[in-house]
């Protein structure tokens, strides 16, 4: 089954319920302190980039880009829902975003993700397309429960 990639529709009422599933995901996984996924208005702010991949009739996976400095984004929100993993879906997202970061002149890609078990398979998803370990960057600081992945974009 095929999946097309678009821009959020934030009055798809589908999209809440689907990003709301991702913080039910994660909140097992680490404390509330260190969980920074963010929420719908949070990816509603100007000049966060989020989008849906959809297939059928269903939202299958969201990808979001937003702004740290000149030149430098952050990659947020990557879900794919439960029932279509496994398929390159998440893949497909990843390869957007960084297709779009690169069109628009963006230099570096920096992302959080868990630690625990639960997330290897993205740590894994993030390797494999370049990125590699770093230092906390923006706002974060050092937490067990977080790995931060960077990858330059020149």
């Amino acid at each position: 089954m095929t999946m097309i990639v678009r821009r959020a529709d934030f009055t798809d009422p589908r999209l809440p319920a689907f990003l709301a599933a991702h913080h039910s995901d994660l909140a097992p996984q680490s404390p509330p302190e260190s969980q920074h996924a963010w929420g719908i208005e949070a990816l509603k702010r100007p000049g966060v980039r989020l989008w849906v991949g959809q297939s059928a009739d269903q939202l299958a996976a969201t990808c979001a880009l937003a702004p740290l400095e000149p030149g430098h984004e952050e990659l947020k929100s990557m879900r794919t829902h439960p029932g279509v993993r496994g398929r390159g879906y998440a893949s497909r997202m990843l390869a957007h975003a960084i297709e779009d970061a690169s069109k628009r002149g963006i230099t570096r890609i920096s992302l959080e993700t868990g630690s625990a078990e639960f997330f290897a398979a993205a740590r894994r998803l993030y390797a494999v397309n370049g990125f590699e370990p770093c230092s906390p960057f923006g706002s974060y600081g050092e937490d067990p429960y977080s790995n931060y992945m960077t990858r330059s974009l020149t």
